[in-house]
């Protein structure tokens, strides 16, 4: 492996990610989400990298933690994702990610836990991207950010603290107020209250 780094100079950016076939070891790297460790991945040992496709397997780890609920993609009668965001120290609802997919019992029961936006929202005038790569738009309606949700979401986290991938919604808190949910740019730390 030193030679690969005195022969090419290959810059800071690069990482070579440890491996090992004991499932034990694996496990224990999933505790490292503090120092950047987002995953594993499973392949097996004769399986060589190959551009665009998709052989290997991803376990990403995940977090439990809670964000306001601040829109839905759909209709407030039937949504099909939630737009979540977080209070800033100065108070203000900023966007941090998107749920996947709502099961059809999650959305019949979030549906009657919403409050349309009484005006004056935060993203008001917003355009939210349909998908990855896409220049689609959502059809999005807005929210009173009051509602505060309980989430799965991968410690993957961009640089300005937002979920890289779509979270997985669990449950309202209705436990939770808004001012008790984590504030924005505190990761995947979990509600005060």
């Amino acid at each position: 492996m030193a030679r690969l780094f005195a022969d090419h100079d290959l810059g800071p950016s690069v990482v070579l990610s440890p491996s090992t076939t004991d499932p034990h070891t694996a496990a224990q790297w999933l505790s490292w989400s503090a120092v950047g460790m987002e995953g594993l991945v499973f392949k097996r040992l004769t399986q060589p990298y190959l551009p665009a496709a998709r052989g290997w397997r991803k376990y990403r780890s995940r977090a439990t933690t809670e964000a306001l609920v601040g829109g839905v993609s759909g209709s407030l009668s039937a949504p099909t994702t939630v737009l979540l965001g977080r209070l800033d120290v100065h108070g203000r609802l900023r966007f941090v990610g998107r749920s996947t997919v709502l099961s059809r019992q999650a959305s019949q029961a979030l549906a009657k836990e919403l409050t349309p936006a009484a005006g004056g929202h935060p993203w008001t005038g917003w355009s939210f991207s349909a998908g990855w790569g896409t220049k689609e738009k959502l059809r999005v309606a807005l929210v009173e950010p009051q509602l505060v949700a309980e989430l799965a979401a991968d410690v993957s986290l961009d640089p300005s603290g937002k979920w890289r991938h779509p979270v997985r919604w669990l449950r309202v808190r209705s436990d939770v107020s808004p001012a008790d949910a984590p504030l924005f740019g505190s990761g995947n730390q979990p509600a005060a209250g």
